[in-house]
């Protein structure tokens, strides 16, 4: 989806703007006014995470004590840290925030702390010493795809990046990380590189801009921050067979995952059956449910409970060898280690599909589609 419909569905969603969850003011007053501070939502990953959180505000035990508000400031830290102080000024009790620098908030953030709001980033990081942060390790999610796409490429070859969005911790530590190791193999070169927004849309215009100079048959590998399962379809399209697609290390998108199944086999999908590719992959996320936990976080802060300054959540690596399809979707089933789920359950390619965690029982699937909680 592009940016532009990305926030046409915000809108339709009721996430844009200063919106809370259809509370009456009477009833918003015996609650924690807690502010979802949203920086770049151009693409599958921030929609989803931002459904959790709303699921998490909806559920059984957060309803009665949370009035969720949202605002989104864009790709623009001067205007997030505008909202920031405007939300402190309006009575914050906590903001849950994506910031989109780890720097440049820090006065704004230092000020809320400093008036007893309670400040929790997830995803991305804050340096501000007052800030909780929820993540995963960024560098190793960097490390570990780029040695895996070394090892495929036998030590040797011409690698495509494809990164994320510039200035945050996300995409600073990821690049940062994979480069030292591709550093570390004289005969692997870069030969092209491109920012991709973390967006499949995005990682298509930029993948067919390299192809105008450079054929599919002078690339060896992807890592791609957000795009394997694009540049996966665009090879097919270009009339590449399954079994001579290029290893791509790259996001935990459902659709990625999907192409990842053995080709022998069949998955249901909305209009018909999907025959998978055993595409070679390595594919990784950070969890969407990292802004539900850091809501869920604020929430405990705000009671009287002691959280950690820094969260780091599980990195979730999935390769050919441990791909295993949800059939259903459930809770259990999820507990059970499925990490891909069938089109006829998830029809966009571009989802993410790391939504399991213990640590979030009151949000799933449907948390993750469509903002609705577990309970």
């Amino acid at each position: 989806m592009t940016r532009t419909g990305w926030v046409s569905a915000f809108v339709g969603a009721g996430l844009i703007g200063a919106v809370g969850l259809g509370l009456a003011p009477a009833q918003a007053a015996d609650k924690y006014k807690i502010y979802l501070s949203m920086s770049y939502i151009g693409n599958d990953w921030q929609g989803e995470a931002a459904n959790m959180v709303k699921a998490m505000a909806a559920s059984k035990d957060m309803a009665g004590k949370v009035d969720l508000q949202v605002q989104v400031s864009g790709p623009n830290a001067q205007k997030q840290i505008q909202q920031i102080n405007a939300m402190v000024q309006a009575g914050a009790k906590a903001i849950v925030v994506y910031p989109i620098s780890p720097t440049a908030l820090n006065a704004a953030v230092k000020n809320a702390c400093s008036k007893g709001v309670v400040v929790v980033a997830y995803d991305a990081e804050i340096s501000e010493p007052c800030a909780h942060n929820v993540t995963i390790d960024q560098a190793e999610a960097g490390r570990v795809t780029a040695e895996w796409l070394a090892k495929k490429l036998n030590g040797k070859g011409n690698i495509v990046a494809i990164t994320g969005v510039p200035g945050t911790s996300v995409d600073t530590e990821r690049t940062k990380a994979a480069k030292a190791v591709f550093a570390k193999y004289p005969d692997i070169k870069i030969v092209n590189e491109a920012v991709g927004l973390w967006s499949q849309a995005v990682a298509r215009t930029e993948l067919s801009k390299i192809l105008a100079t450079r054929k599919w048959d002078e690339i060896d590998g992807l890592w791609m921050q957000v795009g394997c399962y694009t540049a996966n379809s665009m090879q097919i399209e270009a009339g590449a067979t399954a079994d001579k697609l290029k290893p791509c290390a790259g996001e935990g998108s459902n659709g990625g995952r999907i192409q990842m199944l053995p080709a022998n086999t069949e998955v249901e999908g909305a209009n018909g059956t999907y025959k998978p590719m055993s595409a070679p992959r390595i594919s990784y996320a950070s969890p969407p449910y990292s802004g539900a936990l850091a809501l869920k976080l604020a929430v405990q802060k705000l009671d009287g409970k002691e959280i950690p300054q820094h969260t780091t959540l599980p990195l979730p690596l999935v390769t050919n060898e441990t791909i295993k399809l949800c059939q259903e979707g459930t809770w259990a089933e999820m507990k059970s280690g499925c990490n891909a789920f069938k089109p006829s359950l998830v029809s966009n390619p571009g989802w993410f599909a790391s939504i399991f965690s213990n640590d979030t029982p009151e949000v799933g699937l449907n948390a993750a589609l469509v903002g609705q909680p577990e309970d």
